[in-house]
């Protein structure tokens, strides 16, 4: 653990130091960032804050690499390097959108080729965790792996609309997965910990804890679409990665690890941005629109019209990407039937909070009739 621990210091050092540098840069290279009548700040706002988080985990990986315990990780070469290849296409993309503002099918083709650098370098869904189903057709594979990292990059994209809340919920997702899987590591070899999954995990969690506070609200800085696209990247290649830990995974009954973990962790970690991707799907083609066209109908949106604060509307999100993140790993923890009550009444008060401004208003509107 300790090494882990070292691990998201040296990714938060990094992207803390890195961020005021590319807050320059942006000024300088790109200006700030023009208004859209989508936004919800006031005052332009440089990007490019998501060249520091790809730095930083690129730092993170450097320095993991030469750290014995984690040797077990490198022995393959191929699926970091994949990381790093697929990586820097992201950044490659995400400055060129953040910069020209790219058309959405550009930024497709270059998502999908990200995810076909991580299938082809070995990074490949080749089980589903439920019921030991395997996959065996190799095209399949690739297929499913890119969909799901194209997927969960778009799904944080769409979330990137109030300061410091993708960063947040990101931070907030990648210690649950840490947590999980470290737990993993720990349940299949009691003499070796490392884990690739718990690795880009402490290194996402680091580099978006260092961000964060350039970038919460007041934001001096945005992510952009590296940002976003890099958060997307590392949250799928490690759930992709945790398929791998099944078979070793059977053979100690999961222990700790309950046999549904592998594939409802993923989910819940990204379920928010998951479903806000949804929504907008359904409300753009309903009127239609491009699924892949901006508006103002995205649930931080709705928070904010409904009268919440920004700050209000971030830590609202926080609480409900923290509830259902760590109320998912809980059950490797805590006896089911404790544990259920306890997160049906945290979640019944989050909804409360969540629909007070609605209610508040209902109940003036009946005091006035």
């Amino acid at each position: 653990m300790k090494i882990y621990l070292l691990l998201i210091a040296v990714a938060c050092v990094a992207s803390f130091a890195l961020t005021p540098v590319m807050r320059r840069a942006g000024l300088l290279v790109m200006g700030a960032a023009p208004l859209r009548d989508r936004d919800v700040h006031v005052m332009p706002i440089p990007k490019l804050g998501g060249v520091a988080i790809v730095a930083a985990i690129v730092i993170g990986l450097g320095v993991a690499s030469q750290i014995e315990f984690l040797e077990g990780v490198f022995t393959d070469s191929r699926p970091v390097m994949g990381v790093l290849v697929a990586a820097g296409l992201v950044l490659a993309i995400g400055v060129a959108d953040d910069i020209w503002d790219l058309r959405w099918y550009f930024k497709l083709v270059g998502q999908t080729l990200v995810g076909l650098v991580v299938a082809f370098s070995g990074i490949r869904l080749e089980a589903m965790p439920v019921g030991w189903i395997h996959i065996q057709n190799t095209t399949l594979q690739i297929v499913l792996t890119v969909f799901l990292v194209v997927l969960t990059m778009n799904a944080i994209n769409f979330v990137d609309g109030l300061d410091g809340l993708a960063a947040g919920m990101a931070a907030i997702g990648a210690s649950a997965f840490f947590i999980y899987s470290y737990v993993l590591a720990r349940t299949i070899n009691q003499f070796d910990h490392s884990n690739f999954s718990a690795l880009l995990m402490a290194l996402l969690l680091g580099a978006c804890l260092g961000f964060l506070p350039h970038n919460f609200n007041p934001a001096r800085i945005f992510m952009g679409e590296s940002g976003a696209m890099i958060i997307g990247l590392m949250m799928s290649v490690a759930a992709i990665a945790v398929t791998a830990d099944l078979d070793a995974l059977g053979g100690f009954r999961f222990r700790n690890v309950p046999a549904y973990m592998p594939i409802l962790l993923p989910i819940a970690v990204i379920l928010l941005p998951l479903a806000d991707l949804l929504l907008a799907v359904i409300r753009r083609t309903a009127t239609g629109r491009s699924p892949f066209s901006a508006d103002r109908g995205h649930l931080h949106h709705k928070l904010v019209d409904g009268g919440y604060t920004q700050r209000q509307a971030v830590l609202l999100l926080y609480l409900w990407s923290a509830l259902v993140a760590y109320g998912v790993v809980s059950f490797n923890f805590f006896d089911w039937r404790v544990l259920v009550p306890v997160l049906a009444v945290l979640l019944v008060a989050a909804a409360y909070l969540t629909l007070q401004p609605w209610l508040s208003r209902r109940r003036a509107g009946r005091e006035e009739a």
